[in-house]
């Protein structure tokens, strides 16, 4: 164990330092979220049932989730990356803990990401979002957050490993952008067709975002869906524990195999 954290130290510093020199990719991913979350408060937001106002407030824990849910993309793309130039060949000449190579990307995709959720959440202050549940349920939400968003970051760099190129890796991680779209992150789900209701409940992002706006006390969990949105927080916490015991080991696996 402490051979891979202080392995998995050494790996997060490396991506971090890598992140330093790249700083238009993290402006991209940094400000991309506020971009979709103006167009959909203001445009979008006109032309549904609920008043501009209240849907913005139901509409910024959905894009946070929706953030948070990109660290497929991501995680996707950097472990393609590092796999088909050498990188990770390289790595596993050295005495280094096949556990560590993986954890420490993912650690650091977690520290950037608390660190770009902030610019989010204070433009989404300014659009008239409020917390509304107190301190200890908005840490529990933001927590919440940073789990779901190193669930799918290990989700991408499984995706990544297995990869055939870079080129493959950049279009898989740019069709998941629907998946926030078969959810309720940006719409109620309530008007959907039966069967599109259930696919988008069933959807992770769909009881994550419910648990975040509870937590954040914007809206209530709805009645009559189905039981990861019906109990938010036990179905998020259940989604992401389930997804890393699928992912983690079979990413250090691959990882290990090369």
């Amino acid at each position: 164990m402490s051979a891979i954290l202080y392995d998995g130290t050494a790996m997060l510093g490396r991506h971090l330092r890598r992140v330093r020199h790249a700083p238009a990719i993290l402006v991209m991913t940094q400000t991309m979220p506020i971009v979709f979350l103006l167009f959909f408060g203001y445009v979008f937001g006109s032309a549904l049932a609920m008043p501009g106002s209240d849907y913005r407030a139901y509409l910024v824990p959905g894009m946070l989730v929706a953030t948070a849910a990109n660290g497929i993309m991501t995680g996707m793309f950097t472990a393609a990356q590092d796999s088909h130039r050498g990188v990770m060949d390289r790595l596993r000449t050295l005495p280094v803990s096949r556990a560590a190579v993986p954890l420490g990307q993912a650690a650091a995709d977690l520290v950037t990401t608390a660190v770009g959720l902030v610019p989010l959440m204070l433009v989404g202050l300014a659009m008239g979002w409020r917390i509304d549940g107190g301190a200890p349920a908005a840490a529990g939400a933001f927590g919440l957050l940073l789990l779901f968003r190193f669930t799918a970051t290990w989700i991408g760099i499984l995706l990544g490993l297995v990869s055939r190129s870079e080129e493959a890796a950049g279009q898989l991680g740019g069709a998941t952008f629907i998946l926030p779209l078969l959810s309720n992150a940006y719409i109620p789900t309530d008007g959907l067709p039966g069967w599109l209701r259930t696919l988008a409940e069933w959807n992770p992002i769909s009881a994550v975002a419910t648990a975040i706006r509870d937590l954040f006390g914007n809206t209530p969990v709805p009645t009559g869906a189905a039981w990861p949105v019906a109990h938010p927080a036990a179905g998020s916490i259940a989604w992401c524990l389930l997804l890393l015991a699928l992912c983690v080991p079979a990413a250090v696996r691959r990882y290990a195999r090369g």
